[in-house]
């Protein structure tokens, strides 16, 4: 993928009239957009950890002639967003940002002395009336005229807006890698190009998995780091007992050759996804310069895993934030080519630069069913129930829980994590030879337990004929159950796979008045699992584009829209986001 970051675009708009108001407002109104700019860098990351960039017009704003130097100047240097401040009365029509293409926000200063209020009210209503959504930010509480604090509400709207907002930039002109096709039926593995184009803006790759095959053969990778990548995975990737019925079980040297090729699929992958300078020296020009891809799927089930080693190892690492290189930015990898699932992994990813968990919502545990089949009662968080999430393949090792911050386990930006905890989240994961049943081609499967008490977003974007993307989520907490509970309930299932424990969090009403509604309202049999209850952000990011949002247990008072939405209604707001989505359509 490019690295050639998108930046925030700062417009400061002022009262144009001359003799004396312009003037006396210069000061203050560029002031704001410095401010904000500051505050933004300070508190914002690209996915590689440097701090996000903004641009601020080169003067204030009064009028179309320097609205328009400013879009010049932001379409130089490479603004995907716009964030215009002001604290005064101006030319709604005349002062704002006509780029359609790109998430916009206001911000209106609250105080008496100025009309700032007014014009965000004003240029709102243009912006509406003009067919380009805009996000209004406005304290809640009057400042006074030399007040230079961002209130804390309106911070949190400005962060909310901005990093949504990134994520819509940083999606566009990427790739969505397509590594073989359809996955056993699943619905998710049939890739809709329209879907990217129209609404995230990206393009599709394909290949056939063929390609993986004359890379092994022609050697078309990086040897010297296969060698490296090879040692450090036999030294810290703890192999873990062979689940198969004996007549299943092939030898040891049978699994070292696995092994190999799992390594070199990593590799390959990866290659395939970005490029690799490395293989431009050894020739092949052509296949250094990888699909520019920020996401991709690989099919594997059947024709792949029917008779070579699984890519769970490919996707568990690649997913992860670290590897034989050290620590570094997860690549986005759904298992069984699941777009839509690797779609909503890519959004998680984007709103907090932390790995994903991709799983499948697997079994609604109730209450009733656990303490027959365990004798135990489920307690604190679970006590309502639980879902069980579990998948052979894409679960990132980060998923495991080993992180911590204040002694909590957390899932960090990779920036963040230590060395300690690779080795820590190495130690508690096993890889265990795959279930010949289901892969007869061998390979290694992902086996961890995650740890209980973080809070998480589950996700899923669907596809329905007639309607188009459909984002649905799920805010709750991890659970840890008792180990004999835990072994009693997953050895019903695959338990050489990586488990995450969930308790979507109630709210009463509709799909969340209980975990069996969560269970039987979910879209399909994936879902992305994020550290943190970003589901607010989420459903900001789906406004931006204009994809309806059929479920979420998030407290109104968090969700932050275009303010147009009001507009299609203000007691059903579910009802109205699919209103203002139909009518304004894909971004693209």
């Amino acid at each position: 993928m490019t690295t050639h970051y998108p930046k925030i675009g700062i417009r400061p708009t002022i009262d144009g009239r001359r003799r004396g108001v312009r003037e006396s407002l210069e000061v203050q109104t560029m002031g704001m957009a410095e401010r904000v700019a500051a505050f933004l860098q300070e508190n914002l990351r690209y996915p590689d950890g440097s701090p996000v960039e903004c641009v601020i017009a080169d003067s204030t704003i009064g009028g179309v002639k320097e609205a328009s130097a400013a879009q010049a100047k932001f379409s130089g240097a490479n603004v995907g967003v716009s964030i215009t401040v002001t604290p005064c009365w101006c030319y709604g029509s005349e002062t704002m940002d006509m780029d359609a293409g790109i998430p916009h926000a206001v911000w209106g200063f609250n105080g008496t002395e100025r009309p700032g209020a007014v014009y965000l009210a004003a240029v709102l209503s243009a912006y509406a009336q003009k067919g380009i959504p805009a996000f209004g930010i406005y304290g809640e509480d009057v400042q006074d005229s030399g007040s230079e604090e961002i209130p804390a509400d309106v911070q949190a709207k400005l962060l909310r807006f901005a990093k949504s907002a990134l994520a819509v930039a940083l999606m566009k002109g990427n790739s969505y890698l397509s590594m073989g096709s359809v996955s056993m039926g699943i619905a998710g593995s049939i890739v809709n190009d329209q879907f990217f184009q129209e609404y995230l803006g990206m393009r599709n790759e394909y290949i056939d998995m063929s390609e993986f095959v004359r890379r092994f053969e022609e050697g078309i990778y990086d040897q010297e780091e296969f060698a490296r990548a090879l040692q450090w995975t036999k030294e810290n990737c703890q192999i873990g007992p062979d689940n198969n019925p004996a007549h299943l079980q092939v030898s040891s040297e049978e699994k070292a050759v696995q092994l190999e090729t799992c390594v070199k699929m990593a590799l390959i992958g990866r290659d395939l996804m970005i490029g690799n300078p490395v293989l431009a020296e050894l020739g092949f020009e052509e296949e250094a310069q990888g699909h520019n891809a920020l996401a991709a799927g690989f099919q594997g089930q059947r024709q792949w895993t029917d008779h070579f080693p699984n890519g769970d190892f490919m996707e568990t690492i690649l997913n992860s934030s670290f590897d034989w290189n050290g620590k570094r930015a997860p690549y986005i990898l759904a298992t069984e080519n699941d777009s839509l699932n690797g779609v909503t992994m890519l959004f998680n990813y984007l709103l907090t630069n932390t790995a994903q968990i991709f799983a499948d919502v697997r079994t609604y545990w109730s209450p009733a069913a656990v303490k027959r089949v365990t004798g135990y009662e489920l307690q604190g968080e679970a006590a309502c129930g639980l879902l069980h999430l579990i998948n052979s393949g894409s679960a990132a090792l980060d998923g495991a829980g080993e992180q911590t911050r204040d002694g909590q386990p957390v899932i960090k930006p990779f920036w963040e994590i230590t060395d300690e905890e690779v080795d820590a989240t190495l130690k508690a994961t096993q890889f265990r030879a795959a279930s010949q049943e289901y892969f007869r081609g061998g390979g290694f499967s992902t086996d961890y337990l995650t740890k209980g008490g973080m809070p998480v977003t589950m996700a899923r974007l669907n596809l329905v004929k007639g309607l188009g993307p459909v984002l649905q989520l799920a805010e709750g907490y991890t659970v840890e159950l008792p180990e004999e509970v835990h072994r009693t309930l997953d050895e019903r299932t695959d338990p050489t796979w990586p488990t995450t424990w969930f308790a979507p969090i109630l709210t009463g009403s509709g799909s969340f008045s209980s975990v069996y509604d969560v269970m039987n309202n979910w879209g399909a049999n994936h879902g992305a699992i994020s550290y943190g209850h970003i589901g607010a952000d989420l459903i900001t990011l789906a406004s931006m584009l204009r994809i309806p949002v059929s479920m979420h247990n998030v407290e109104a008072a968090r969700i932050f829209r275009p303010r147009v939405w009001s507009l299609f209604g203000t007691e059903s707001l579910e009802a109205a986001d699919y209103r203002a989505c139909q009518s304004f359509g894909p971004l693209y």
